[in-house]
């Protein structure tokens, strides 16, 4: 170990709420791991941030989803609400591009909660690792801070 080696990047929660279990989630799609397995944030705060530095390698122009490649090759997506992609990016701002550069707890959209739920939309945000990697949930049911790490297993 030199002076200037760095402690390995773990994980981190990319938005403060309730943590759920993927089979929570009201879409098959996700509920079933049909784009991979993960977890879901129900959330209570409407800023999501990078889980990992790495890439952005899709930033959708309806702003409803956000595809991360980490430094270490692990794909990522975090979908923000349930069918969110009819809202044509209307109550997302968003603070990234694609092949953008990011670093772990960057803020990446400001999503406004309220306006999203009024369109009958659900806000709970999975996230999916589309690589191929199975998580455990460690903390489901419970709250959750953004930026929060030990929530999940990844193996």
């Amino acid at each position: 170990m030199g002076l200037f080696s760095r402690k390995k990047e773990t994980f981190a929660c990319p938005v403060a709420g309730t943590l759920l279990n993927l089979e929570n989630v009201p879409d098959e799609v996700f509920a079933k791991r049909m784009m991979g397995d993960g977890f879901a944030v129900d959330p209570t705060v409407g800023k999501i941030y990078a889980p990992v530095s790495g890439v952005i390698k899709a930033a959708f122009p309806t702003k409803h989803a956000i595809g991360i490649e980490a430094k270490d090759g692990t794909e990522i997506l975090i979908h923000i609400g349930m069918d969110t992609v009819e809202l044509n990016g209307e109550g997302f701002t968003s603070h990234i591009k694609e092949g953008q550069k990011i670093k772990q707890g960057d803020l990446l959209m400001e999503v406004d909660l309220d306006f999203i739920a009024s369109q009958g939309k659900p806000v709970i945000t999975p996230v999916i690792f589309t690589s191929g990697q199975s998580i455990t949930v460690k903390k489901a049911g419970q709250s959750v801070e953004a930026m929060e790490e030990d929530i999940i297993e990844i193996h």
